[in-house]
């Protein structure tokens, strides 16, 4: 390649880049924002910000949005489609309160136990921290901190090493996984409806929950697999491992289509997606779809069920099991995060948003 071909391809790059930073944020459409870098996945070089892609447009790159911690790494990515914000928690021990339609940072503040991937009340007003993977003490927990100013309100004492939490579709459920250990509260009041244990094998890893809050999905430590959980009566049903013989890894990342209809795990080290008839129980297999990478590990859908994400850059349509696209940056090269929320906007002000898991929705 001739330098001057060089130049004319890092100008325009640039001249890219600039446009993307300097779009003003009267988007309508249907968007995917990723963050990045994502604190698990260290090694996809991705710059930092959000990344937002028009998922109407062959899921183009439209805009960078600086934020500043960021650079921390990301460890989560939850929303409120009340409050019009998404909040982020960082390797750094700090969560952050990003809104939307303004596309400024509200506040941030860091505390002691440091947060995981949190969840956020129905009503928009509490966000539930978990206090991370990396801290094994008994009264390790869920921080309970005012989604308005980041001020933290008590902490609740569950188990060692809690990591995941989400809010369930109709908001009447919060989940939260500790080592072995899935708890289930009422969103009333935070009281524990059940402790189910143990569950998930070597560590309770993400999961995730259907739209009538029967069944809970808790992905295996040690295998790729995963557990049923009954929610009403917080009992292990069923143990489900993928393949033709057992994959003795673990498995990070579990999605139900929006339909319900479908449930789809991660094998990242396999670099594979599997897939499960989810209409009968035990879901029963239906096929595996490869990946172009390993990584950390993740699985989510578009709102409409039409797409299917992972921690690749990869994006496949989810009724033919086809690639479809790859998410790329302001140089065309690939990238990719397990930290990203759909978010839908008309003229700038959110209409509709998504989770950074993968619920059944009906």
């Amino acid at each position: 390649m001739s330098i001057s071909h060089t130049l004319a391809r890092t100008t325009s790059a640039l001249l890219l880049s600039l446009t993307l930073l300097q779009a003003s944020p009267d988007d309508t459409g249907r968007f995917l924002y990723m963050a990045v870098p994502d604190g698990a996945q260290p090694d996809a070089k991705a710059g930092e910000g959000i990344l937002v892609f028009a998922m109407d447009d062959h899921h183009r790159l439209v805009r960078r949005i600086p934020v500043a911690h960021f650079k921390e790494g990301v460890r989560g990515l939850t929303g409120s489609e009340v409050s019009k914000c998404l909040y982020f928690s960082t390797t750094e021990r700090r969560l952050g309160c990003f809104d939307l339609e303004t596309e400024k940072v509200r506040w941030d503040r860091t505390y002691e136990a440091g947060c995981d991937r949190s969840c956020v009340s129905a009503d928009g007003k509490t966000i539930y921290a978990p206090t991370g993977w990396w801290l094994a003490k008994p009264d390790s927990g869920f921080l309970q901190i005012d989604a308005a100013d980041g001020s933290l309100q008590r902490q609740i004492p569950v188990g060692p090493m809690a990591h995941n939490s989400l809010t369930s579709a109709d908001g009447s459920l919060f989940f939260l996984g500790t080592q072995i250990r899935l708890t289930i509260f009422r969103a009333s009041d935070a009281s524990v409806l059940h402790t189910v244990e143990p569950v998930g094998e070597a560590g309770v890893f993400p999961f995730t929950v259907d739209h009538a809050n029967h069944y809970a999905y808790v992905c295996l430590g040690s295998h790729v697999g995963f557990d049923v959980v009954d929610i009403p009566t917080g009992k292990v049903l069923h143990r489900v491992l993928a393949g033709d013989a057992p994959i003795p890894h673990r498995t990070h990342g579990v999605a139900l289509t929006p339909d319900g209809q479908e449930l789809w795990i991660s094998d990242q080290e396999g670099h594979r997606l599997f897939l499960f008839d989810a209409t009968q129980m035990p879901p029963k297999p239906l096929t595996s779809i490869p990946l172009n990478a390993g990584g950390h590990g993740w699985v989510n859908f578009s709102l409409d069920g039409q797409y299917a994400y992972c921690h690749t850059p990869e994006v496949f349509e989810v009724k033919t099991r086809r690639k479809l696209t790859e998410f790329k940056d302001e140089t065309g090269q690939p990238v990719c995060s397990s930290k990203f929320i759909e978010v839908h906007l008309d003229h700038g002000k959110v209409t509709a948003l998504g989770s950074e898991f993968g619920l059944g929705r009906k």
